[in-house]
């Protein structure tokens, strides 16, 4: 077995590091601080919440997020029912503290969603909302949009509601310590319902002809002495099953706006068929069966991650899945109100401390619930919110990835001239000399440059040539 060499980054606080992250705030022109005037409104709104007069803190709530997270949108508890399930998710209330106009909903409305990069981090509101007063941190009595969801025994939806409730978590909880209790036997019963509800959904996206890629997920951990290590990290069975419980809440979002005729989707449209060709062609370069007969989303779930050449075709598989964005609505539905790898109509409901759209989903569907008009300041926003989110991912698209090309670069910068193992996963269609090197043990992905064509999928060696923390860029040579 070969060893393994895990290449670490220095602590946040070294100053390349430092430099870096603030080099990158001041290039994407991205706040350093909220206003004195928002900060003053968020410690005002935080300390006089606006608690609905239902009482539902009878419900054992817990949180499941990374280990540190403070902003926590959602607290879960699921149950059996004697014909299938009950989800029960309370969704942080946002406009309980922020008042349409206010000096933090102009804010707001400015930033669009919470940017994240390692430890480095702009939000969408001030922490003292986020991380604090409208958090649902345990033990505390919070205002909530309270969603429940029953299913049938196979998993499909039969009924939702949500309303304003006062909750109260009961933890918060993460992964990988939840994971380990599950694989222990030591986790409560509600776990073993999660599973099952989890699985059924997967089922039901299965049957719809939904898919998902399940690439490695390249991301910096921060241990507790501060240092950064890059890595390629596998979800957990519980991730995959917690995200289940938020995309069917987003699907039930979706349908109370389709049926009321009013809301924002988020939306992905269905792939041109010579895109898909084109991808049947990469196949049969890398030497992959893809039988004519089987379709896109069962070709995917074929693939395993662990062989090179499948990281190289799941890559290139990405390239058809682009074009997401948001619909508003007001009175005639979209022409493609889909998003089309899920298979079904679907909107962000479920993180409103952290994307600015979902205060406006929660608001449209409580009061379609309710069988009351949504408010005036919703329907003014909503055709001005997809250009403004769409604007607030690519925002936070660059920022990820510049943190990202930051901490590749220091990682390797002692290391240039070394030779590593890896797998090229992208080849440039204009020049078949340029691409992308995948070290799954250095957990880098970064740019290669070949005296010949790359051999996309192959396990080759690549010499370290080029990584400069100061223009973030680190770069490979193949020899072929």
């Amino acid at each position: 077995m070969a060893t393994t060499r895990r290449l670490l980054v220095k602590p946040p606080q070294d100053p390349v590091i430092a430099q870096g992250i603030a080099d990158i705030m001041r290039e994407q022109a991205l706040p350093l601080a909220f206003p004195p005037e928002v900060e003053a409104a968020a410690a005002r709104a935080g300390a006089t919440p606006r608690l609905p007069e239902l009482d539902r803190t009878d419900i054992a709530l817990v949180t499941i997020d990374p280990v540190g997270s403070m902003d926590l949108d959602q607290a879960m508890f699921v149950e059996r029912l004697p014909s299938g399930y009950r989800v029960c998710y309370a969704i942080a209330d946002v406009a309980a503290f922020v008042a349409p106009g206010d000096a933090v909903d102009i804010e707001a409305n400015t930033r669009g969603e919470t940017l994240y990069g390692a430890d480095a981090k702009v939000p969408l509101h001030p922490p003292v909302l986020s991380e604090g007063a409208a958090s649902l941190l345990p033990d505390a009595l919070r205002p909530a949009l309270l969603w429940t969801i029953d299913l049938d025994a196979a998993g499909e939806t039969t009924a939702i509601d949500v309303r304003r409730a006062r909750v109260r978590s009961r933890a918060r909880l993460d992964y990988a310590s939840l994971q380990a209790r599950i694989d222990t036997g030591q986790a409560e019963p509600m776990w073993g319902v999660l599973r099952e509800i989890g699985q059924l959904r997967k089922q039901r996206e299965v049957a719809r002809g939904g898919v998902s890629l399940s690439l490695p997920e390249q991301e910096i951990s921060i241990g507790e002495d501060g240092q950064w290590t890059l890595e390629f990290r596998a979800r957990l069975p519980v991730e995959d099953w917690n995200e289940q419980i938020s995309l069917l809440t987003g699907m039930a979002a979706a349908k109370l706006m389709i049926d009321g005729q009013v809301g924002v989707l988020r939306t992905l449209p269905k792939p041109e068929d010579w895109a898909i060709e084109r991808l049947r062609r990469t196949a049969t370069a890398l030497g992959i069966a893809w039988p004519q007969s089987v379709k896109y989303p069962d070709f995917i779930r074929s693939l395993d991650a662990a062989q090179p050449r499948n990281i190289a075709m799941m890559t290139a598989c990405t390239t058809v899945l682009r074009g997401a964005g948001y619909v508003a609505f007001n009175g005639t539905l979209p022409a493609q109100p889909m998003h089309w790898p899920l298979a079904a109509e679907y909107a962000h409901a479920t993180a409103p401390l952290r994307r600015l759209v979902d205060r406006y989903v929660g608001e449209t569907c409580v009061a379609l619930c309710a069988g009351q008009p949504v408010p005036d300041w919703v329907l003014a926003a909503l055709p001005g919110l997809p250009a403004k989110m769409s604007e607030a991912d690519r925002r936070a698209n660059r920022f990820e990835r510049a943190v990202l090309d930051l901490a590749e670069s220091v990682t390797m910068a002692a290391h240039v001239g070394e030779t590593f193992d890896a797998s090229i996963v992208e080849v440039q269609s204009n020049d078949t000399r340029q691409g992308v090197a995948m070290l799954r043990d250095a957990a880098i992905e970064a740019p290669v440059r070949g005296s010949t064509s790359l051999p996309l999928g192959a396990s080759v060696k690549v010499h370290l040539v080029e990584a400069n923390p100061a223009k973030r860029s680190t770069q490979f040579a193949w020899v072929g």
